[in-house]
C-alpha cells in the first residue's frame, strides 16, 4: 500500500511539474502552437522530424490510439481536469502550456473550439505497395487542395470501408491543422501514403484503376463490371478543373454519377462518399 502511495504522489508531482503557465506570447516552446507555418511544420525534406497539430481531445486520442507521439500539449486551464486529463496521463513526459481562452486565442489566432492541441512528430511515409498490398478498395486524391475537401474525403474513406488512400504530391497534406480536425481524426485510421509515380503505376500493382469525370465515354457508377472488379483504384480529382486529361485516358474506365434536374456535377468529398458506398466490396 505504501508503495502504491508513494507512486501517484511521484505521478501527480511529475504532472505538476510539466505544466507551463503562459505568461506571454514569447513563452519559449510555444513556436508549434503559434508562429511555425504548415510547411515549417512539415519539413519536406526530413518529414519524420516534422510535427502537426491535432485539434480536439476525441481527435488526439485517436492520433495516440493509432501511435501517433506527442511532443506538447497546449489546452485551457479547465481542460487540465476535465478533457484533456486522460490525455495529459498518456502523453508521457511532455511540456502541457495552458494559460486563459483568452491569451491561447490571441496565440494561435482563433478560437481552440475545444480547448485542446496537441503537437505530434510526423512518421517516414511508407512506400505505395506497402500500404496497399492486399487492399480491394483504395482512393487516388490527384490535386486536391482544399483542406476540408480531403478530410471529409478520409472520413468517408474510413467510414465506407476503403483500405487505402494515395495522394498525389500536388494535393493538400492530409496532416493538416484543418484537414486533421474535419476528418475527425479519420487520417489516423485508414493507411494513406504520396504517389511519387504516374496514377497507371497502379495497373502494374494489380488494381483496375476508375477516374471520377464527365466525358462522352464515362460509364454509370453503377455499371456492375466495376463493382465486380476484385481491386479497383478509385481516382478523384479537384472540382474546378476535374481530373487531367492524360489520368482520365490512361484509366481503365471514366466513371460518372447519374444526375437529376440538370446538375452536372457534386463536390468532390460528397461524390467521393457516393462512390465508396456503391463501389463497396
Amino acid at each position: 500500500m505504501k508503495s502504491e502511495k508513494n507512486y501517484f504522489i511521484l505521478y501527480f508531482c511529475t504532472l505538476i511539474m510539466a505544466i507551463i503557465e503562459i505568461r506571454s506570447l514569447k513563452e519559449p516552446g510555444i513556436e508549434v502552437f503559434s508562429t511555425l507555418t504548415e510547411a515549417q511544420l512539415r519539413m519536406e525534406l526530413e518529414p519524420e522530424k516534422g510535427l502537426f497539430i491535432a485539434e480536439s481531445p476525441k481527435v488526439i486520442r485517436v492520433a495516440l490510439d493509432a501511435g501517433w507521439e506527442p511532443t506538447a500539449l497546449l489546452c485551457e486551464r479547465k481542460h487540465i481536469e476535465g478533457d484533456a486529463r486522460d490525455i495529459i496521463a498518456r502523453a508521457g513526459d511532455i511540456p502541457i502550456f495552458t494559460g486563459s481562452r483568452e491569451l491561447l486565442a490571441q496565440l494561435t489566432g482563433y478560437t481552440l473550439t475545444r480547448g485542446v492541441l496537441c503537437a505530434m512528430r510526423r512518421k517516414k511515409m511508407p512506400p505505395v505497395a506497402d500500404i496497399i498490398k492486399g487492399a480491394r478498395r483504395i482512393v487516388v486524391i490527384e490535386a486536391v487542395t482544399d483542406t476540408t475537401n480531403i478530410g471529409a474525403i478520409f472520413r468517408s474513406a474510413a467510414a465506407l470501408g476503403i483500405d487505402a488512400v494515395v495522394l498525389t504530391r500536388d494535393s493538400c497534406d492530409p496532416l493538416n491543422r484543418r484537414a486533421v480536425r474535419v476528418s475527425m481524426g479519420s487520417v489516423f485510421l485508414v493507411p494513406w501514403t504520396w504517389l511519387d509515380e504516374p496514377v497507371k503505376s497502379l495497373q502494374k500493382l494489380g488494381f483496375k484503376t476508375a477516374a471520377m469525370a464527365l466525358s462522352d465515354n464515362s460509364i454509370s457508377l453503377d455499371d456492375p463490371r466495376l463493382k465486380a472488379e476484385q481491386r479497383l483504384a478509385i481516382i478523384m480529382g479537384t472540382e474546378g478543373d476535374g481530373l487531367p486529361y492524360q489520368t482520365i485516358e490512361e484509366a481503365d474506365y471514366t466513371v460518372k454519377i447519374p444526375m437529376a434536374h440538370g446538375v452536372d456535377s457534386l463536390n468532390v468529398a460528397a461524390a467521393a462518399a457516393v462512390a465508396f458506398w456503391e463501389l463497396r466490396v
